[in-house]
């Protein structure tokens, strides 16, 4: 509170300290993560960390234990532009467990997906005009990439880095294998297929999910 108070007018606790507040992140050590309105050069104060943001308005701020703070979307919108990938996935993942957030959210935003490939996933499904999935969704005792809920129908996106070895091979069967014993049908695409066979992927997600086959032109 006392770093936003002394930076006047319009100061907004943010970014990591943000993330601390709203239960997200541990509190850290360090200064203070305060944003202000504007584009000038950043004043330079004992323990804050200035921040200065054209389009910090009231709507993206809000009151919690009487700091004004920014709201927890905007929080995971600013830890996107200056965390590591690590930090940002467990801030992700905290706020849809506590509520904060929406797998909505996540699909409406590329930059909370929590990797290259899942953002692809989601420009396609909006270039094709498929139904929007739940995005990092919860299915059974998993966390999913991309659920569709009323049609029992899960994709997951599989880089090699993370996928392409014996231990992951492994494990990712025995989840698939769970899953479908729930009811849920389970589709894995990877890097190549969605940069470079795409085509068969959206034919079948669109007879999946009920849609037309694509047409010629698209």
């Amino acid at each position: 509170m006392a770093a936003a108070l002394a930076l006047g007018a319009g100061a907004v606790v943010s970014h990591q300290s943000a993330a601390a507040l709203w239960g997200v992140l541990k509190p850290h050590s360090g200064p203070i993560h305060v944003t202000v309105p504007g584009d000038g050069g950043r004043k330079t104060r004992a323990g804050i960390e200035v921040h200065r943001s054209r389009c910090l308005i009231a709507g993206v701020s809000i009151l919690r234990d009487g700091i004004r703070v920014t709201k927890a979307k905007r929080t995971l919108q600013d830890l996107h532009r200056t965390s590591p990938q690590p930090v940002l996935r467990r801030a992700v993942r905290r706020a849809l467990d506590l509520g904060l957030i929406s797998s909505t959210d996540l699909a409406d935003d590329d930059h909370l997906a929590r990797s290259d490939l899942e953002r692809l996933f989601l420009r396609l499904c909006r270039r094709y005009q498929l139904p929007q999935p739940e995005v990092n969704a919860r299915a059974g005792p998993y966390e999913v990439d991309f659920l569709w809920p009323d049609r029992g129908l899960i994709v997951e996106v599989d880089g090699f880095r993370h996928h392409g070895h014996r231990e992951a091979f492994e494990r990712d069967r025995a989840k698939d294998a769970r899953l479908q014993s729930q009811g849920y049908r389970v589709l894995r695409f990877t890097h190549r297929q969605l940069t470079e066979d795409r085509t068969p992927v959206i034919e079948t997600l669109r007879r999946l999910l009920g849609q037309r086959p694509l047409s010629p032109n698209l």
